[in-house]
C-alpha cells in the first residue's frame, strides 16, 4: 500500500525526470567553458579554434528547435526527448576515449543536436501535463537548467582533483554525463507515458509539405506574435552577450581583480531561483504582466551597471548584476508560457522551435559580436549595445502590455 503523501506527488514525476534531463543537458553545455584550458593542454589548439567550436555547438542547438518541434507534432514529445538524450548522452560517451580533436568537435556538435531536441519539446509537453500549472512547471524546469550552469564548474575543479589516473581527468566529467543521460533517457521513457494522455504527447499529425511549413510561418502574420518574438531575439542577444563576457567587462572597464569579478558572476546565476516564484506568479496574474516587470527590472539594472561601471564600487556593481540576474532568470519560464497560449494546439511544437531557433541563434552570435565590438570601440561600447537591445525589447514589452489589457482603448476614449 502506497502512503497518501507519496502518492499525492506521485504525479510530478514527469516534471522531475524532464527538468533532470534538461539540468544535464545544461551541465554538459556549460562544462565546455571551463575546460578550455583543459582542451588546450591536450590538444594543443588555439582560443580561436576552441571559440569556433562552442560556436558550432550552440548553432546546432539553435538549429535543432523547429525540426524537433515540428517532428514532436507528429512523433510524439516522449519519443522526441527520448531519442535527444540518447543522442547526447552517446556523445558524450564518445568524448571520454582518447581521439584527435576533430573527433572532440564533432562530438560537441552530437551533444548539441541532442541536447537541441529537449527544451522546445519538454515546454510543450510540461504545459499539458499540468496546465492549471504551466507557469510553476516551467519556472521549475528552467531552475533546474540554470543549475546546471552552477555545476559545471565545480565538476571540473572536481575532476582535476580525482585521486586516480583517468588519462585527461577531465574525460571523467563525460563518462558521468553519459552514464546519467542513459540511465535518465531510459527512466523518461518508461514513467512518462503512463502519466501523459495520448493526446497531450503530440499535435495534429500532418504532411510536412511546404504548405505545412507554411502553417507554421504563418504564425508571425499575427503582429502581436512577431513583436513578441522580437522580444525574445533582443533579449537572448542581450543575456548571451553578457553571459559570455561579464567577468571580463568587470575586471576591463571596472577595474576589479578577476576574483572579484568571478565571485560577483556566480550571483547571475544563483539568482536563478527567482524563477521559481515567477512561474507560479504568472498563473495567478497572467504571463504578460510579470513579463514587463521582469524586463523592466532587468533593463533598469543593465542601464545603471553599465553607467555606473567607472566607480569599480564591487558591492554597487555586483548588486546591480544580481538585479539582472532576477529580471533576467524570471523572465524566462514566464516567456514560455505566454508562448504556449499564444500558439495554436496543432503547430505548439513547431511554433514554439521556430521562435527558439531564432532566440537560440541571436544568442549564439551575440558572444561573438560582443567580442569583436570590444576590441576595436571597447567594453564600455559593447556593454551599450546590450544595454539598448534590452531597452528595445522591454519598450516593445509595453507596447504589447498596453494594447493587450485595452489600455490604449481606454486612452483614445480620453482624448
Amino acid at each position: 500500500m502506497v502512503p497518501e503523501s507519496i502518492r499525492r506527488y506521485a504525479h510530478l514525476d514527469v516534471l522531475v525526470v524532464t527538468a533532470a534531463i534538461w539540468f544535464l543537458a545544461k551541465f554538459v553545455r556549460y562544462v565546455f567553458p571551463p575546460l578550455f584550458g583543459a582542451f588546450q593542454e591536450s590538444y594543443g589548439v588555439s582560443n580561436a579554434a576552441l571559440g569556433a567550436a562552442f560556436t558550432g555547438f550552440m548553432l546546432v542547438y539553435a538549429a535543432m528547435q523547429f525540426p524537433s518541434g515540428v517532428l514532436a507534432d507528429r512523433l510524439g514529445s516522449v519519443t522526441l526527448i527520448t531519442a535527444g538524450a540518447l543522442v547526447a548522452a552517446s556523445a558524450s560517451l564518445a568524448i571520454v576515449v582518447e581521439s584527435p580533436f576533430v573527433v572532440l568537435v564533432a562530438a560537441m556538435l552530437v551533444v548539441g543536436a541532442g541536447t537541441g531536441a529537449h527544451k522546445t519539446v519538454a515546454v510543450r509537453l510540461l504545459s499539458r501535463a499540468y496546465p492549471a500549472r504551466t507557469g510553476r512547471a516551467l519556472g521549475i524546469l528552467d531552475t533546474f537548467g540554470a543549475f546546471g550552469g552552477v555545476a559545471a564548474p565545480a565538476a571540473v575543479v572536481a575532476a582535476a582533483a580525482l585521486p586516480f589516473a583517468f588519462g585527461d581527468r577531465w574525460r571523467a566529467i563525460f563518462l558521468a554525463a553519459g552514464t546519467v543521460g542513459f540511465a535518465l533517457a531510459i527512466s523518461f521513457r518508461l514513467r512518462v507515458p503512463r502519466r501523459v494522455p495520448s493526446e497531450a504527447d503530440r499535435g495534429e499529425v500532418t504532411d510536412l509539405s511546404a504548405g505545412e511549413v507554411g502553417r507554421y510561418v504563418t504564425l508571425f502574420r499575427d503582429w502581436r506574435f512577431a513583436v513578441f518574438a522580437l522580444v525574445t531575439v533582443l533579449f537572448s542577444f542581450t543575456y548571451n552577450g553578457l553571459v559570455a563576457f561579464a567577468p571580463l567587462y568587470l575586471t576591463d572597464a571596472a577595474g576589479l581583480t578577476s576574483a572579484t569579478a568571478n565571485l560577483l558572476y556566480s550571483g547571475l546565476f544563483l539568482a536563478s531561483l527567482i524563477q521559481l516564484a515567477t512561474g507560479e506568479l504568472s498563473d495567478r496574474i497572467g504571463p504578460l504582466t510579470l513579463i514587463l516587470g521582469t524586463l523592466a527590472l532587468a533593463t533598469t539594472a543593465l542601464v545603471l551597471f553599465v553607467g555606473l561601471t567607472g566607480t569599480g564600487d564591487p558591492v554597487l556593481l555586483g548588486g546591480l548584476l544580481v538585479a539582472v540576474g532576477i529580471g533576467a532568470h524570471g523572465y524566462r519560464p514566464v516567456r514560455s508560457a505566454y508562448l504556449m497560449e499564444a500558439i495554436p494546439d496543432d503547430v505548439a511544437g513547431g511554433g514554439l522551435g521556430i521562435v527558439r531557433t531564432f532566440l537560440m541563434g541571436a544568442g549564439a552570435i551575440a558572444p561573438a559580436i560582443v567580442g569583436a565590438l570590444s576590441e576595436t570601440a571597447g567594453f564600455r561600447t559593447a556593454f551599450r549595445l546590450l544595454a539598448a537591445s534590452i531597452v528595445t525589447a522591454t519598450l516593445l514589452g509595453l507596447l504589447l502590455w498596453i494594447i493587450e489589457s485595452d489600455r490604449y482603448g481606454e486612452w483614445r476614449s480620453r482624448l
